[in-house]
């Protein structure tokens, strides 16, 4: 099934504004849970979101930053606050002795499961749909996320 394109300088159709508008209040309310999530567990939502990343693997600050949008010398604060809470850790990358990799500890890692357990928003209204409707909704989303 072909994508349907907007054309530069032409006005999107209606169900397009529509869905547009949707998927931003999806994501206002996806934030607003998330930052409750996170202040249930003593976190800033900028913390909780560095420990979910580190919870899948160690990262270096750079690359932290990247992924957080945000300048390096904000995830040295954020990982110090980890840090010192027992939650994340600083470790010497394998690869590079030069370079440091923040990861998670086994206390982080429960923390970052409990946080997302704790989203009610992305899970009760997705139980509601079917497989096949979850299973569709995640692949317009992939595609959408892919640029086409």
């Amino acid at each position: 099934m072909a994508t349907p394109r907007i054309s530069p300088g032409r006005r999107p159709d209606d169900l397009t504004l529509e869905v547009v508008e949707l998927i931003g209040s999806v994501v206002a309310r996806y934030h607003e849970e998330y930052e409750e999530a996170a202040a249930g567990h003593a976190l800033t939502g900028a913390q909780a979101r560095l420990l979910s990343l580190l919870s899948l693997e160690p990262l270096p600050m750079r690359k932290l930053a990247q992924r957080l949008k945000c300048e390096p010398s904000n995830v040295t604060g954020i990982v110090d606050r980890l840090e010192a809470r027992g939650l994340a850790e600083r470790r010497p990358d394998p690869a590079d002795r030069r370079v440091k990799l923040a990861a998670a500890t086994e206390e982080g890692r429960r923390v970052a499961r409990s946080l997302q357990e704790s989203l009610r928003f992305a899970r009760e209204p997705l139980a509601g749909l079917s497989e096949g409707e979850r299973v569709a909704l995640r692949d317009a989303l992939r595609r959408m996320l892919a640029g086409g």
